[in-house]
């Protein structure tokens, strides 16, 4: 009986920039910077632990082009280790790779098998009866299909192809190499391993498609447990796929249901939102949380009024529950109940205020007024970021969303009139 195992990685992104990151106080940023090398380590340490007979890394592993060669020399150093145990790798360019120059030039360890751009290739490892076949990306934004040209199965191996891809789309992932399964089941291959996702998805099991995920969370995006597969494999068949957790620290996202609470309370609320996701953390990593305050209360005004207020709220009791707990940011999406203030400030004042949040006129005299100024903060700064602070005036702002701005503006008019609280 033939029986061996392999480790099926994606995504790995080294020394990824994470920008952004010295905008939130008190964040671990140089745990987060390293968190993308610590986990590949700990990938070649399972995959040395576990004796695997070889490794496949399905497209980005790298994050575009480097700073400096350190990237590269802290790759060629790991790929040493592997070899050092007798451990081959197969490795897919993806579309982030494609971008890298410095990546063409490295001299690969002699263990690492490297896919080329121009056509597909096929490896075989002799004494398992394995073939590899891929085909790495030549530019960042491959549109061309692929696996059309790969070759047919090679008899008497067990198949693995390797592509970097979304198959026929994925949401928030770029239609790379598109193709449809029954384009890979046409190869008839045993095992297809795939890259681009960075959710963990096992696609189909006959073949077996599968998306390992990404082996570290970046951003709030990517939140729970990231890592690979191990797959073993008896007399040409897959009996078996593992996930392994590889990360060393985790994001997440806290809702904390604020309906009818006063303003007050919400700390109370965050606390024990914080603590519940503290305590479901049951691989104990560090763990980054965006906290969301939901739900209809008559405090709405004062929340979005408050907003860096509570996020200091939150980091307080994130630090009180644990050291490795941090706040990436706090976003109040909070409604207020229709007519809640009404009575209080007058059916008048409140009519005004209400026309107010939804008049196209006044939405485009702020546009007018204020543009200017947005333009020249934007040349002066830069264009905010996608994951910027929850300031929601200052991202619908930003984004040119007037409605938005008015519609939050006059929540908070509201509650300062009232002085609820």
């Amino acid at each position: 009986m033939t029986e061996f195992r392999f480790l099926h990685a994606a995504d790995i992104h080294l020394d990824s920039p994470l920008r952004g990151l010295s905008r939130y106080e008190g964040m671990p940023e140089d745990d987060i910077r390293g968190a993308t090398r610590a986990a590949f380590d700990n990938l070649v340490q399972r995959a040395i632990d576990e004796a695997v007979d070889f490794v496949l890394i399905a497209g980005d592993l790298f994050d575009g082009d480097w700073k400096d060669m350190g990237t590269g020399l802290y790759f060629a150093r790991a790929m040493g280790r592997l070899n050092q145990a007798d451990i081959p790798v197969f490795l897919l360019s993806g579309n982030h790779d494609a971008e890298s120059v410095l990546t063409r030039s490295i001299p690969w360890p002699p263990n690492v098998r490297l896919f080329g751009s121009k056509r597909p290739e096929t490896y075989t490892l002799p004494d398992l009866a394995v073939a590899v076949h891929g085909q790495s990306f030549a530019t960042p934004a491959v549109t061309d299909n692929l696996v059309l040209a790969y070759p047919d199965a090679t008899n008497h191996h067990f198949n693995i192809g390797m592509l970097h891809t979304a198959l026929a789309g994925r949401q928030g992932h770029a239609a790379y190499a598109p193709c449809s399964l029954d384009d890979l089941k046409s190869k008839h291959y045993d095992y297809w391993a795939l890259g681009h996702v960075h959710e963990h998805e096992i696609v189909c099991e006959d073949p077996y498609v599968v998306f390992p995920g990404n082996t570290q969370g970046r951003t709030i995006r990517e939140t729970g447990p990231k890592g690979a597969v191990i797959v073993t494999v008896e007399d040409a068949q897959v009996v078996a796929i593992e996930r392994v957790e590889l990360d060393v620290l985790r994001w997440a996202r806290v809702e904390v249901e604020c309906t009818d609470a006063p303003a007050d309370a919400v700390s109370s609320l965050m606390r024990a939102s914080l603590l519940s996701a503290w305590q479901g953390n049951a691989a104990g990593l560090p763990l980054v949380a965006r906290v969301s305050l939901t739900g209809q209360t008559p405090g709405a005004g004062a929340l979005h009024d408050g907003v860096g207020s509570l996020r200091d709220d939150a980091r307080a009791v994130s630090a009180s529950i644990s050291p490795d707990l941090f706040i990436e940011k706090v976003k109040v999406l909070v409604t207020s109940p229709a007519q809640a203030q009404q009575m209080v400030i007058g059916d008048d004042l409140a009519s005004l205020i209400g026309q107010a949040a939804t008049d196209p006129t006044l939405a485009a005299l702020l546009a007018e007024d204020l543009a200017p100024f947005l333009l020249a903060a934007k040349t002066s700064l830069g264009q905010l970021p996608e994951e910027a602070d929850d300031e929601g005036l200052r991202r619908s702002a930003s984004d040119g969303d007037w409605t938005a701005v008015l519609a939050t503006a006059t929540l908070a008019l509201q509650s300062r009139l009232t002085g609820e609280a």
